[in-house]
């Protein structure tokens, strides 16, 4: 017998369609503005966009190693550790995901420039934390981190700790029962949570603006164009911004994947 749809799978996939048309609609269109000669032309005979695809991408790639070495753990100790204090906690690693780019940008140049107190003592240091690489690093972890940090803590929370308890029993250190069961576990998530960190970086504009004009980053170079050449200088860059941010989400979907399991249901994992 034929199954139809139920008025509310119906209803849903409407709503569904409606959104999806607000999300793919822009990319669509921007296929038929693009101009591939100017896109060619641009890349080849403007250093300057070339340099500033080169920063955005080592930058956010440095971004991510750092943010992934410190979030990563922090996630772990907040869904392992109940601490007075630890929603506040919570609260305020989320603050920069809802906090404007421009105001968080004030905030990092009010704590890390050049006129504040670590910023006086890190020039001392012959080290610089604004107005360089340094600082669209510090702009990039600022804003994005949180992500990986949230992300590791609800993944590290849905690990069962019976299966840590069971490891630890068996005579595993607390580090080897993180890396042979808890982190085999979580790492779908914990991956989801540290490329859609990678993609946030990569478009990071207002607080990078704001602690490190120079040397641009591409998100901050197309604001350059658009204001000096309109959407026809504005065009390609988008495209290469859409590019980049494609590439991360193919890499979303492949390192995401969760591991195999062995017959038990386990997921395997190498031990470190």
């Amino acid at each position: 017998m034929k199954r139809y749809p139920s008025p509310t799978m119906v209803t849903f996939g409407l709503l569904g369609a409606a959104m999806l048309t607000v999300l793919v609609a822009p990319v669509v269109t921007l296929a038929f503005y693009l101009d591939a000669e100017s896109l060619s032309s641009l890349l080849h005979a403007d250093p300057r966009t070339v340099n500033a695809i080169q920063v955005t991408v080592v930058s956010s790639g440095a971004s991510v190693a750092i943010m992934t070495v410190l979030g990563v753990p922090l996630g772990y100790v907040l869904a392992r550790s109940a601490f007075p204090g630890r929603g506040l906690v919570i609260c305020l690693i989320a603050l920069p995901m809802v906090l404007p780019g421009l105001a968080g940008g004030i905030l990092l140049l009010l704590t890390f420039g050049r006129l504040s107190v670590i910023g006086r003592i890190a020039e001392r240091l012959g080290v610089s934390l604004s107005d360089n690489f340094l600082g669209i690093v510090l702009a990039q972890v600022f804003v994005a981190s949180p992500l990986v940090i949230i992300s590791s803590m609800v993944a590290f929370g849905s690990v069962d700790e019976r299966l840590e308890i069971a490891a630890a029993t068996l005579g595993d250190s607390a580090w080897r029962v993180f890396w042979r069961v808890s982190l085999p576990i979580a790492r779908p998530a914990v991956m989801a949570g540290i490329v859609l960190a990678w993609v946030r970086a990569l478009g990071e504009f207002g607080a990078t603006m704001i602690v490190s004009y120079n040397p641009q980053t591409l998100p901050v170079h197309l604001w350059v164009r658009f204001q000096a050449d309109g959407l026809s200088g504005a065009i390609p860059l988008a495209f290469v911004l859409l590019v980049l941010a494609l590439g991360a989400a193919v890499a979303w979907i492949l390192l995401s994947r969760p591991l195999p399991t062995n017959r038990h249901g386990l997921q395997s994992a190498r031990k470190p």
